[in-house]
């Protein structure tokens, strides 16, 4: 009961954050205002409003706000997965690399021009979603030994990993400079300029990865105790990783092709959520996915609002404030790392 009640608590935080948000802008526009405006839009019935504030709720500002909450939801459970799979807390998305995998297969999709696309992905989107799984599949079996995977190596190939990505991406810039712009972007991550047709390009793969990742919840737990013990209670260890490895790398590539890379992300949502609701993934994922949500929104208002009306890059502002993070995660587990 009481952790029901924490998810309604939680929920209800983020549904009046969002609202908030959307009010937030060069125009001010205050959440009974904003309610009105969603609510004539999703009840035709109903008498339809006019003046501004119409076009800036409906056209402009709420679909970015609920893109944001989807790519703070797909980063936060997409890093509690890693975290799960890898059991290591040490592990998320931008760590790991799949981020950046993600970015440079975009960056190579833009530099071609590419026009292959696959099962509705379009060509950035197919291209983020094959590099997020190369990244990780790599990163996996170079640190992986035995069945375990330790976190310096695991740190220090993620590392390595995403240094050589964001290198091939540099040098693409440097081949060809009509790109630059729109390859800048996706290494600073951001929303500005995005609305509708980028939500609706993305949400039906993050609604696929956010299923499965659920589905998952119990694999995940098992595989906690180790995988020798995993498969003797009756898991197949290799199915369960190859899933739950897929539908993290298409949260993540769905996540970065819609707003370039955002680091960090899906490193603090679990850390919060597990201490709020525990290591039990059936309630971890979810409250992940929340907390993502809730964390990402906020760092989008303050990239819209600090140096307004100048946007700052929100990755920017996830890296000042996830980095400090990592280090005290380090400094607190140096003992861990030593053994």
């Amino acid at each position: 009961m009481q952790t029901k009640l924490l998810f309604l608590l939680l929920l209800g935080l983020l549904f009046i954050t969002v609202i908030v948000s959307v009010g937030l802008g060069p125009v001010s526009i205050p959440p009974q205002r904003v309610l009105a405006v969603i609510s004539a839009n999703l009840f035709p019935s109903q008498e339809p409003l006019a003046g501004p504030d119409q076009a800036i709720v409906w056209n402009f500002r709420l679909a970015r706000v609920l893109l944001v909450v989807a790519v703070g939801s797909s980063l936060g459970m997409a890093g509690a997965a890693f975290q799960g799979l890898f059991r290591n807390p040490l592990a998320d998305p931008f760590v790991i690399g799949a981020s950046a995998g993600a970015a440079l297969g975009a960056t190579l999709a833009i530099f071609f021009s590419s026009k292959v696309s696959f099962g509705g992905f379009g060509p950035v989107a197919l291209a983020a979603f094959v590099g997020a799984l190369g990244a990780v599949a790599l990163v996996y079996l170079v640190a992986g030994y035995n069945g375990v995977t330790p976190i310096v190596t695991l740190l220090l190939t993620g590392t390595a990993l995403s240094s050589f990505f964001s290198a091939a991406v540099s040098f693409l810039m440097t081949l060809n400079d009509e790109t630059l712009n729109v390859t800048f972007f996706w290494l600073l991550g951001g929303f500005a300029g995005r609305s509708w047709p980028q939500l609706q390009a993305v949400w039906p793969y993050m609604l696929a990865g956010w299923a499965l990742l659920l589905l998952l919840s119990r694999p995940l737990d098992l595989l906690g105790f180790g995988e020798e013990t995993a498969q003797g209670m009756g898991l197949n260890v290799s199915w369960a990783r190859l899933l739950i490895v897929g539908s993290s790398a298409l949260l993540t590539a769905a996540a970065v092709a819609s707003s370039g890379i955002i680091g960090f992300v899906g490193l603090i949502a679990p850390h919060a959520a597990r201490l709020i609701f525990g290591p039990t993934h059936r309630r971890l994922l979810p409250a992940s996915a929340l907390l993502g949500a809730f964390l990402l929104v906020l760092a989008d208002d303050a990239a819209r609002l600090v140096l307004a009306p100048v946007e700052v890059p929100i990755g920017v502002l996830t890296a000042l404030l996830g980095a400090p993070f990592f280090l005290f995660l380090l400094y607190t587990r140096r003992q861990a790392l030593l053994e």
